[in-house]
């Protein structure tokens, strides 16, 4: 007997598979890898698969349906294997917080250069905005920097309820990934879309001012408008892999709308004369912090490769 379905839950020993209305717990079959993704894990949230019940009753996945796309990060420093998050997602939605944690924006920029590349929407939330009474000149910043590069920011209070409706308009139907860094509000702002899911949420570190772990592996849950919701673990560093240096400013959609007015055609964008993205960043039409991120991503790839 053999059934196909939707990968909800993956602790990287077993894995729990929805097949229509019945939660199935599934172990992968030893063999069974990517063909050319040198991967942590092969099967991940979002996936569809293939399952066969074999002869002592339990229920194995054999086969992995071709993804449409995927989230993907570097395993560890200096790895060269690869961590999938999640599989055929319709968004992503980074948390960003400036305080309480401060997530750094190089995260957010590696983050959203893996959704350009992969092609998934991606949506910026900007967390415990309540915190930021008197901090205007820096959500203003922030606003700025991103929204200026061609992406949604949205405000959201979890513990005020600012934003929460606004964002689950955007989940009616879809695959909505949730990431971010520890303690920034994930699980709290999951547990606001809908209150009848059972998620753990934790409270900040105040020794390292950092977010304490909470959710320890990826979990999908159906939520009321039709539509799934996947919240992850807290991220720390976010490498990037299978970007190619000459291709990595094809994704700084800021970069790609001022590009053509280099110079050379082969530009880099980092010392070449007649540079008009270089240009762009002096003139603060590009924000330097987005460019600073693109420079330390092509250093970063740098010391990968030797």
């Amino acid at each position: 007997m053999t059934i196909e379905g939707l990968v909800i839950q993956a602790t990287g020993s077993w894995y729990e598979v929805l097949n229509g209305a019945e939660r199935i717990k599934c172990r992968i079959r030893g063999k069974l890898r990517l063909k050319g993704v040198r991967s942590t894990n092969p099967v991940v949230v979002g996936d569809i698969v293939r399952c066969e019940c074999d002869q002592n009753g339990e229920w194995v996945i054999y086969d992995i349906v071709p993804r449409r796309n995927y989230i993907i990060r570097r395993a560890s420093n200096l790895s060269k294997e690869s961590h999938i998050i999640a599989a055929n997602i319709d968004r992503a939605m980074i948390v960003v917080t400036l305080v309480e944690p401060v997530t750094a924006l190089e995260f957010v920029d590696r983050f959203l250069v893996t959704c350009e590349a992969y092609k998934v929407p991606a949506t910026i939330l900007l967390a415990k905005i309540d915190l930021l009474e008197g901090a205007e000149e820096a959500v203003a910043e922030f606003h700025q920097t991103y929204q200026s590069a061609g992406y949604e920011v949205i405000d959201i209070s979890a513990t005020e309820g600012i934003g929460i409706d606004r964002v689950k308009a955007m989940l009616d139907g879809k695959v909505t990934l949730v990431s971010g860094n520890s303690g920034v509000g994930k699980s709290t702002l999951i547990g606001k879309i809908d209150p009848t899911l059972d998620i753990r949420t934790g409270e900040i570190s105040e020794s390292f001012h950092k977010g304490k772990h909470t959710t320890t592996f990826s979990t999908m849950y159906p939520i009321g408008n039709g539509g799934y919701i996947i919240d992850t673990p807290g991220i720390k560093g976010f490498g990037l892999i299978e970007i190619d240096d000459k291709e990595l400013w094809h994704y700084f959609p800021e970069m790609i709308a001022t590009a053509g007015e280099c110079r050379f055609y082969n530009c880099t964008h980092t010392h070449e004369p007649g540079c008009a993205v270089v240009e762009a960043v002096k003139d603060g039409v590009i924000s330097y912090s987005r460019y600073e991120s693109y420079l330390k991503i092509l250093d970063d790839d740098d010391k990968y490769r030797k």
